[in-house]
């Protein structure tokens, strides 16, 4: 059952990369929640431990969340972590350049909709997919784990803005071909093009593939109802394979070094993980009547 959200005390937490992204739509959302609520303060960590302690310290306050999708997840992350989801209606407005996630769970796109929503909306709850080492996925997880994609978030993450302004990348591009680059952090090796996988994908105890089918890829998306939809491809040899489905409450993928993207980062490589549908953990505040579309991050 949806809560409707009330102008009261709000504490709103701008993430770093949204300032230097695109200020002035900070500004504009700042403008909103601070004519609508009854008290807003306003928080600019600047790095993800001070965004940990300005989350944990909010007292009484809701949470207002100025960022990215990168910024929603690490605040989900941080209150599932303290085990604190059920108490706090959490709010978001994006800013950014990765905003899939925000747009896949109903959040308005555009800055001014998106702050009336957080005085005006209704808190919805959601189902979250958390894993063995409490890492949690609020959207979807797919296998592989797409490098391009990957590429483009790290692109949009090194240079603020890169995401809203194309031009950057073409300016950093003709800047690596004038000077040589330092590196910014170890070396590490590549990942191969997405192809064929062999992995065993169990669903509630029950295998849905085995290792001797190779598969292209792999889905697993929380579905509202307390339990994952699962998607997996086979590799086609001829006419083309069917999808395997099944819906269960817990999910395991074994296999030889796997990386998977869930919601806006990659991770991995791993040998097994487990996720584990939590049924309506987590809340968010939308529009009134908003309802939730495809929560995949395609």
């Amino acid at each position: 059952m949806a809560t409707f959200a009330t102008p009261d005390q709000l504490l709103v937490v701008i993430d770093p990369v949204a300032r230097r992204t695109d200020g002035e739509a900070v500004r504009i959302a700042k403008d909103v929640l601070s004519a609508g609520a009854a008290s807003t303060k306003v928080c600019l960590p600047e790095d993800s431990e001070e965004f940990a302690r300005v989350l944990a310290r909010r007292g009484s306050r809701r949470p207002v969340v100025i960022g990215d999708d990168r910024a929603l997840v690490r605040a989900v992350s941080l209150l599932h972590r303290r085990r604190e989801l059920a108490e706090c209606a959490l709010s978001f407005v994006p800013v950014g350049g990765a905003l899939s996630l925000a747009r896949s769970l109903g959040v308005p796109a555009g800055t001014v909709a998106a702050a009336r929503a957080v005085l005006d909306g209704a808190e919805r709850r959601m189902d979250l997919l958390v894993d063995e080492s409490d890492g949690v996925v609020l959207g979807a997880l797919r296998i592989p784990s797409e490098p391009a994609a990957r590429e483009a978030s790290d692109v949009e993450a090194a240079v603020p803005g890169a995401g809203a302004h194309p031009w950057l990348r073409t300016c950093q591009s003709l800047v690596r071909t004038l000077v040589p680059a330092l590196p910014l952090r170890p070396a590490q090796p590549a990942p191969g093009p997405a192809g064929p996988s062999r992995l065993r994908i169990e669903v509630d105890g029950e295998t849905l593939v085995d290792l001797d089918q190779p598969v292209e890829a792999v889905s697993v998306t929380p579905d509202g109802s307390g339990t994952a939809a699962v998607e997996v491809r086979p590799v086609s040899v001829g006419a083309e394979a069917s999808p395997l489905l099944a819906r269960g409450r817990r999910v395991t993928v074994f296999g030889a070094d796997f990386r998977y993207r869930a919601d806006a980062a990659v991770s991995g490589p791993v040998r097994r993980r487990t996720w584990t549908v939590w049924e309506g953990s987590w809340g968010l505040t939308l529009p009134v009547g908003a309802v939730p579309g495809d929560q995949s991050l395609g």
